[in-house]
């Protein structure tokens, strides 16, 4: 979309003739072909004799000279490019770039659509993520998957250039919105025995994502039509989107009992089960009580509002939120150090995209049969400390074995793929109902942070080839060494309330202390736990 193809400036008047070195053409669109560099420029003739030389960013007028040669050593009338530029559209029959003329002294608003596309995903994660605690996730999906469609449709329509970042960058945030409250829906609507391949099936289908992007892209060489084609792709959720319910996790978190109740009910029909749960079986006395004094009034409990700094609210939430946020920065970061050599293997970039997005599948299965077999926690360090070593290696490789290389880059992306595919779950899990869709959306955050943080880590090769990925292993190593202090949540019900996630971290059962448990949480787990049975009934 943003893809600046080769250029010159454009001239007044008819050409007749066009040289390049000892190579003649009819028109500038002849000689594409045959220029390489940019540092190189065109010699073209006008119907009344000018003879101009074409560079990128400016160009010259011969004066006192009417034979067409390349090389002149005589006077020259230099000006700017005030008639525009010629494209070459033998590639790409339109980009924003040449939409807009993004070249020279305007290249910078063409490299800044990324990072604001970036800064428009950090912020949906968050708002979006926050919103969803408050309103509930259903209500969120729907407003971002409408978002996405409608949102797409308008950037493929927009005007000029600022309005084209204004529509991407609000397109960017409903997107991010979507993904991270759809991971939690998921997260929530299933039992413990299928969360992990259900979760990963988010990410596979991101990774399909990337294919179809590949394919379109390939197919369709038009900026606004591939917009539009990449639009489409999303209605069939925004028609979809209005039949979900709500989640009983989040309706028993604020305390709405009946609705939870029928959405139990809705679930027992369709898995065929003739004697749903009834909410009211599984509380103490003390809860029936305490659930039949929240039928007209919500306690405050119930009323509070919750926010970022939730996430810090004890030492060991706390610590367990800077070891999350690193781990998700870091997955960024070495998925797209890793994937450089991936993407610039040469020949056609379609084949390397669409190879990315295959190479991503194998890496979200092992992630499946570790975090079934292993545990979370136990198959999250092995995938960090190997990208780390893989960092290490790959620094040793002579540069003269490209192929070597390639497959250390490759299994680097592989092992950071595992880490980056496993933390979504993971933290989902390690947070409880009332900040969960906070805490994945924070991740998120800083997963973008991680990406608009990368390119300029690139940029460091200058200083020494080596020191990206440098960064990355340090900071993979001490990523995993951080994850030891993680607890495990591989068979645990997920929480509901901040203290019973506290408790996971502890080494002394919370039950020893005064506070007693939270009902809620207590309720909640029972609900899980039934489901499981539920789901072994049905088969």
């Amino acid at each position: 979309m943003a893809v600046t193809p080769k250029f010159v400036c454009s001239i007044p008047g008819n050409v007749s003739s066009v040289l390049y070195y000892n190579s003649s053409a009819s028109s500038i669109e002849d000689v594409w072909t045959l220029w390489t560099s940019t540092d190189n420029y065109i010699v073209a003739q006008l119907e009344n004799g000018e003879i101009w030389e074409l560079n990128q960013c400016s160009r010259s007028r011969r004066e006192g000279s009417l034979n067409l040669a390349y090389e002149y050593n005589g006077n020259k009338s230099v000006f700017s490019c005030s008639h525009g530029y010629v494209y070459d559209h033998t590639k790409w029959k339109s980009t924003i770039v040449t939409e807009w003329d993004l070249v020279c002294e305007r290249e910078w608003l063409a490299k800044l659509t990324q990072p604001t596309f970036m800064l428009g995903v950090l912020i949906g994660a968050v708002i979006f993520g926050d919103i969803a605690d408050r309103m509930g996730r259903r209500h969120i999906m729907w407003f971002t998957s409408i978002g996405q469609f409608l949102f797409g449709i308008v950037v493929a329509f927009t005007f000029d250039y600022y309005s084209f970042v204004v529509a991407r960058f609000l397109l960017a945030m409903v997107s991010s919105g979507y993904l991270v409250v759809v991971f939690v829906y998921v997260t929530e609507y299933v039992g413990i025995k299928v969360r992990t391949w259900a979760s990963m099936h988010v990410h596979a289908f991101f990774a399909l994502g990337v294919m179809v992007v590949a394919l379109v892209g390939f197919l369709v060489r038009t900026w606004w039509v591939y917009q539009i084609y990449l639009s489409i792709t999303t209605l069939p959720f925004v028609l979809c989107c209005w039949m979900l319910p709500e989640t009983p996790f989040w309706l028993l978190s604020v305390g709405r009992y009946e609705e939870a109740q029928k959405v139990i009910n809705i679930m027992a029909r369709w898995n065929k089960v003739s004697t749903p749960c009834k909410i009211s079986e599984l509380c103490s006395n003390q809860q029936d009580a305490l659930v039949s004094s929240r039928t007209g009034d919500n306690d405050v409990s119930t009323m509070k509002k919750h926010n970022i700094l939730d996430l810090f609210c004890n030492r060991y939430i706390a610590r367990r939120t800077i070891t999350v946020w690193l781990i998700w920065f870091t997955g960024s970061l070495g998925y797209y150090v890793f994937s450089l050599s991936s993407i610039n293997l040469g020949g056609n970039e379609y084949l390397n995209l669409f190879l990315i997005g295959v190479v991503e599948l194998p890496s979200y299965v092992i992630a499946c049969i570790g975090m079934d077999k292993l545990g979370r926690r136990n198959t999250l360090i092995p995938s960090l400390i190997s990208s780390a070593l893989i960092c290490v290696l790959i620094m040793l490789i002579p540069q003269d074995f490209n192929v070597l290389i390639i497959l250390a880059n490759m299994a680097g992306k592989f092992t950071i793929g595992v880490a980056f595919g496993l933390i979504y779950l993971y933290t989902a899990e390690l947070y409880p109902t009332i900040v969960r869709s906070l805490a994945v959306g924070s991740g998120s955050m800083m997963c973008r942070v991680g990406s608009v943080v990368a390119p300029f880590c690139v940029y460091l090769t200058s200083v020494w080839i080596f020191m990206p990925l440098l960064l990355v292993g340090i900071m993979a190593f001490l990523s995993g060494l951080l994850t030891l202090m993680l607890p495990e949540t591989l068979g645990k019900p997920l929480t509901n309330t901040l203290m019973e996630a506290a408790e996971m971290g502890r080494k002394q059962d919370i039950s020893s202390e005064k506070s007693p448990p939270a009902e809620s949480g207590v309720m909640l787990q029972k609900i899980e736990i039934l489901d499981q049975e539920t789901q072994g009934i049905e088969k």
